[in-house]
């Protein structure tokens, strides 16, 4: 009889989802017709069912103590993995290590059994270890060295101890420095340590060896991107040295983009379009690339050209599709690019939350909030931020007590979360409850002595009833302090200006903040400051200006007639 574990694994598969310390323990034991044959002895069958048993029961140390003595005597590899898993989940890590180093001798083929030892042997800081089986699987590959020192530095930069990963990396390469891919790894493993200087001179060795290798350069660009136009240059000198080397002038392309430099960066994505016409993720730079220069109609041909390509950043390329569409005034397609986002994916709540605000401006207030209550019971996490789109969506639907009931609701179970107190205090002042307004701006500005936007909230609100002008003022220098190119400080710091009388100070911060912002308030309030001062014809243009941008703004209206009427 043979031990194929067709019986086996029905007496597992009932015990494969019991959890233990909030922790799944899985049955990995599966049929595979290309291991080898194991007989089924009594005494193999009574450990497994006692080992399986001592699972069902919690009863882990035995367990573990059972499947590792299986492993032994069997050297079976499918043994050898279940009884790694449950030592590891009994927290034996040496009972885990000795099971992962049988299944992995049992099946060096396995990926797996190749991740599972390696990886045991890192997290138990078994460096020499480590660097001995490493040093083995180098030395076996005559033909593709360079390449499997590569693939060894992708997993030791995955390693959580950079010290450790950065001994092994120099132990394992130590006989091959005259192979470019040796001092590329042992630059990787610095990096990851923070010792560029090191890293640096190693990239040099690589170059060196192979002046062409673009990974070399790419990895070298990136040490200097402390400096970005260092960063550049390099990258700059290396393309135009070597103008075929693609990768590079990617990163290249990237770089200007970070260095603001839009110009010349497409210059060269289209040096590489012209050779890679459909390549997607070069598709996807330029549609980034020409929505961050405003080339709005430009980005969503090149974004849509993806999609019915094979690109792994799909939910990313829908995501920024959805906005264009929202910002055009197409709030069904946009919808549609949001449901498109899978769950899971770093865009899918935000963009279920951007369906619900463009779902309530249509005139569809409960779908949108049908929308953000099944978004807040699959992520909890963003139970918060879901909850003050909601209170706003509410406010803005004309129910801004509903709203502020909401939050307070909400303040009960969270007493001290910012954003709660922040957007209750902003719906309080909308119901007259100024108490409740100030209390928690005070708070919020307690609790995180840097959230610009509570003092601006607080100081604007002062001004704006022209109470204690002195502590407006200070409150809104502290968030102008904070972030002096802000269109909204900026109004507020030339309201509490006008609000003390300084006319002349408060039309030079309004025009600033209406230049970086045509906000129809911002524009009302300078309207009201330059009639006041007797220039009755500049602000009538700056609200007739507005009132194109905003024909229904009601703070704007709203000045515009005690002026005019």
């Amino acid at each position: 009889m043979k031990f194929k574990l067709l019986f086996l694994a029905a007496v597992i598969a009932p015990l494969s989802m019991l959890a233990l310390a909030e922790e799944v323990l899985p049955v990995s034991v599966v049929m595979d017709e290309a291991a080898p044959a194991q007989a089924l002895t009594p005494k193999i069958l009574y450990q497994f069912l006692l080992a399986e048993i001592a699972i069902g029961r919690g009863q882990l140390p035995l367990a573990a103590a059972a499947y590792a003595d299986l492993a032994n005597n069997t050297r079976d590899p499918r043994i050898a993995r279940r009884a790694a898993e449950v030592a590891y989940f009994a927290r034996q890590p040496q009972l885990s290590l000795n099971a992962a180093k049988i299944w992995y001798e049992a099946d060096p083929d396995s990926v797996q059994a190749k991740q599972a030892y390696w990886s045991l042997l890192a997290n138990m800081g078994k460096a020499d270890q480590l660097a001995e089986v490493l040093a083995r699987v180098v030395a076996a590959e005559t033909d593709k060295r360079g390449e499997v020192l590569m693939q060894l530095g992708r997993m030791l930069s995955r390693l959580e101890d950079k010290k450790m990963a950065g001994r092994v990396a120099d132990q394992v390469s130590e006989p091959y420095l005259a192979l470019p891919e040796a001092h590329f790894i042992r630059a990787q493993a610095a990096h990851g340590a923070e010792d560029n200087t090191r890293a640096s001179k190693e990239l040099d060795q690589a170059l060196k060896l192979k002046p062409d290798w673009e990974p070399a350069e790419i990895l070298k660009a990136q040490l200097l991107m402390a400096n970005p136009e260092d960063s550049i240059n390099s990258l700059a000198a290396f393309v135009k040295k070597y103008p075929k080397a693609r990768d590079a002038r990617l990163a290249y392309a990237r770089a200007l983009i970070e260095g603001k430099r839009y110009d010349e960066a497409r210059s060269e994505f289209a040096v590489l379009l012209k050779e890679e016409p459909d390549r997607p993720d070069l598709l996807y730079s330029i549609g980034m690339l020409s929505l961050q220069l405003g080339e709005v109609d430009k980005a969503e041909n090149t974004l849509k050209a993806l999609l019915d390509k094979d690109f792994p950043e799909m939910d990313s390329v829908h995501f920024y599709l959805g906005r264009i569409a929202e910002d055009s005034n197409r709030p069904q397609e946009a919808i549609g690019h949001y449901d498109a986002i899978a769950p899971g994916s770093q865009y899918h709540i935000q963009g279920q939350a951007l369906a619900a605000v463009a779902l309530a401006q249509s005139g569809q207030l409960q779908q949108a909030l049908d929308r953000l209550h099944a978004a807040q019971t699959a992520s909890p996490k963003e139970y918060i931020n879901l909850l003050v789109t909601e209170a706003r969506l509410l406010a803005e639907g004309g129910r801004p007590t509903d709203a502020y009931q909401l939050l307070a609701n909400a303040l009960q179970k969270s007493p001290d979360d910012p954003s709660l107190l922040y957007e209750s205090a902003l719906l309080a002042e909308r119901l007259g409850k100024m108490d409740v307004l100030e209390r928690n701006l005070r708070k919020v500005i307690k609790l995180k002595p840097y959230y610009i936007q509570a003092y601006n909230a607080l100081g604007y609100s002062l001004a704006d009833r022209n109470e204690r002008l002195d502590e407006a003022n200070t409150l809104i220098d502290k968030a102008l302090a904070m972030a002096p190119g802000d269109a909204a400080i900026l109004d507020s710091k030339g309201w509490v200006n006008y609000r003390r009388g300084d006319m002349w100070a408060a039309v030079e911060m309004l025009q600033k903040a209406l230049a970086l912002h045509p906000d129809p308030e911002i524009a009302a309030h300078l309207g009201e400051v330059l009639w006041r001062m007797g220039r009755e014809a500049e602000a009538g243009k700056v609200w007739d200006g507005a009132l194109k941008l905003a024909p229904d703004n009601e703070v704007l209206n709203a000045t515009i007639k005690r002026f005019r009427h």
